[in-house]
């Protein structure tokens, strides 16, 4: 038997969280009048792309620009305006995410400035969710929207550190660093686009590597590297595609140890590459100086796994996030190790009507694949698609995980990895099974349970 989701008659869906996933559930609920409220604990939509959000959870510092270029980012419902720069500053980003909002009156559903404290089963498939107010509400389904790029992983270093110590999520601005010596830990997209950011200002700039990384120009041969990992290339081998992506990536910029960055402990498309179009040249110009992992920590002094040490003012952990949802009690969900067992990505198999939205790490932008998750989640709680049994599900999640582990370094890094136009073929073939399935079933649209008619924004 298959397994319905559809929104009980007369009963809400809640959606926690106002960034861009929150705001694509929104959307795709309101298109089939499903009604929903919405909670942001800050003031404003934008999620991290909001810099100084006051939610506590903004990841932007002011001189970021995307890695991912607008042809890949863009939502399908909402492109991008043709005069956005191929790689947008942030301020950009927000824009467009607010232009969104407002093109498909969004805002009027969100309740801001309250935080969601806990969500716990109510029976019957409903939840309770209960606010930061002490207030209790009622719901017929949740969608979990509160993202992943905030609860900071920070490193356990030997010894004491005198100077300045942060994460990368607290990063917002060089000056801060003129004149300064700094050290930056984890060379991923964050730590090299911070290494370079300082390296105009501060007096000296160190990137601290346990693996190195391959190093990848957001620019190939004049076009943005995700036009060349595009729908076409996920039909090919896994082999040809690491061959043809090593062949492209030498003939523009070389050999990157000629350059000072060591060569990887993996093989090219082993692990989340790195997009910089600067840190080659800075490394080769001596702005920024690569060193090993650190041994230990004594005052002002690093020491390095090599032998080696220098004097710093600041260190910068650009180590990454945990994934937390702490609403959620563990016996429902639980990320031990950013370990996540859910169904494509969305949904907890023992759960019924809970779903995870942005809750993935792609090999592209996240953006559109959340707006995708978003059209399925609706879909399911409109009744028109259906998911499996709870058992096809559950071999279905040991096979990603298997098939994730045998192609990625093993890293908490790597448990949300997908490929950006798999994942969307993944999710096409669920929308025409999942249809199927409701057909076959006779699965009853929502609309035929309380008398509602669709509606299209």
């Amino acid at each position: 038997m298959t397994s319905a989701q559809i929104l009980p008659p007369g009963e809400k869906a809640c959606i926690i969280g106002a960034g861009i996933s929150g705001l694509t559930a929104a959307k795709a609920l309101r298109d089939r009048n499903l009604p929903y409220d919405q909670f942001e604990m800050g003031s404003d939509i934008g999620g991290l792309w909001r810099i100084d959000n006051d939610n506590g959870r903004s990841a932007v510092y002011r001189t970021l620009h995307i890695n991912s270029s607008r042809f890949n980012m863009e939502l399908e419902d909402f492109p991008m305006p043709d005069d956005f720069p191929v790689f947008p500053h942030h301020t950009d980003v927000l824009q467009y995410f607010e232009s969104y909002a407002d093109r498909f009156d969004l805002r009027d559903s969100i309740t801001f400035t309250t935080r969601v404290d806990r969500v716990e089963q109510a029976g019957d498939g409903a939840w309770d969710v209960i606010l930061d107010t002490g207030e209790r509400r009622r719901y017929g389904a949740v969608v979990v929207a509160n993202g992943h790029h905030w609860d900071l992983r920070m490193p356990d270093f030997h010894g004491s550190f005198a100077g300045r110590m942060l994460h990368s999520h607290d990063y917002t601005d060089p000056e801060t660093f003129s004149g300064k010596r700094v050290c930056v830990v984890g060379i991923g997209n964050s730590g090299c686009d911070i290494a370079v950011d300082l390296s105009r200002i501060a007096d000296d700039v160190i990137l601290s590597t346990r693996s190195s990384a391959w190093i990848l120009p957001k620019y190939i041969l004049g076009r943005p590297l995700d036009q060349w990992t595009g729908y076409w290339m996920e039909y090919l081998p896994l082999g040809l595609r690491k061959q043809m992506f090593r062949l492209l990536v030498w003939l523009t910029v070389g050999d990157q140890e000629r350059y000072g960055v060591p060569k990887p402990d993996h093989e090219l498309m082993e692990a989340h590459p790195t997009i910089s179009q600067e840190l080659l040249s800075a490394v080769g110009h001596g702005r920024v100086r690569i060193k090993p992992d650190i041994h230990r920590l004594d005052e002002h002094t690093i020491h390095f796994e090599n032998g080696s040490r220098s004097e710093v003012d600041a260190v910068i952990c650009a180590t990454g996030y945990n994934v937390s949802v702490p609403f959620l009690p563990d016996s429902i969900f639980r990320a031990q190790n950013n370990h996540v067992e859910l169904y494509h990505h969305v949904v907890p198999p023992r759960q019924t009507r809970l779903f995870f939205v942005g809750l993935l790490q792609p090999l592209g932008s996240i953006m559109p694949l959340s707006e995708r998750q978003s059209k399925w989640v609706a879909g399911l709680l409109d009744g028109e698609v259906a998911l499996p049994d709870r058992g096809t599900m559950q071999r279905r999640i040991r096979e990603d995980l298997e098939a994730m582990h045998e192609r990625y370094t093993n890293s908490p890094r790597h448990t949300l990895q997908v490929d950006f136009w798999r994942y969307v073929h993944r999710l096409e073939d669920e929308w025409k099974e999942g249809k199927k399935r409701a057909d076959e079933q006779n699965i009853p649209r929502r609309r035929e349970l309380d008398g509602t008619e669709r509606v299209r924004a």
